[in-house]
């Protein structure tokens, strides 16, 4: 299966940060035998990442799109909503398994406003944008990830 990992961060794509939690995403999921195909960070925008998200999906580019940051409650934070612009059907789920399964660890799991859905055939999860909380989460969820996506493609 083939992954796409964009990083929703402003300094990071400006280069004023280092992406720490797409380094992550990148290392779980290729421990899991799935190949990275697109790694990158963009500017919290939503049109920007809207727009991405869906021509990927389109274009068939990839099999399942995770983001990283942009999915808390801060001004800029719009993940969520660019990923609802453009999903076919949600998951909702996968999320709520994930802050179901944060929640003892941290009380600001409740904070994290990350979806998951999908469009065509592509999957596209929004993880937390902390690096230590995007290895505890996408850790739980990945086996479950990796069925859906078996699922989505008709192979199970």
């Amino acid at each position: 299966m083939r992954v796409a990992i964009i990083t929703a961060n402003t300094a990071v794509y400006r280069g004023t940060e280092e992406d720490k939690s797409a380094e992550v995403i990148r290392q779980l999921v290729t421990e899991a035998g799935l190949e990275v195909v697109f790694m990158k960070a963009l500017p919290n925008d939503r049109t920007v990442l809207s727009t991405v998200f869906q021509r990927m999906a389109d274009n068939q580019l990839a099999d399942l799109i995770l983001t990283t940051g942009g999915a808390g409650c801060g001004p800029d934070d719009c993940t969520p909503e660019a990923t609802m612009d453009i999903v076919e059907r949600p998951v909702v789920g996968i999320p709520e398994g994930m802050r179901a399964h944060m929640l003892p660890m941290t009380k600001n799991t409740m904070l994290n406003r990350g979806v998951a859905g999908i469009r065509k055939d592509v999957l596209i999860v929004n993880l937390p944008g902390k690096a230590g909380a995007v290895k505890v989460g996408l850790e739980y969820i990945l086996p479950v990830i990796v069925h859906a996506l078996d699922i989505i493609k008709g192979q199970s």
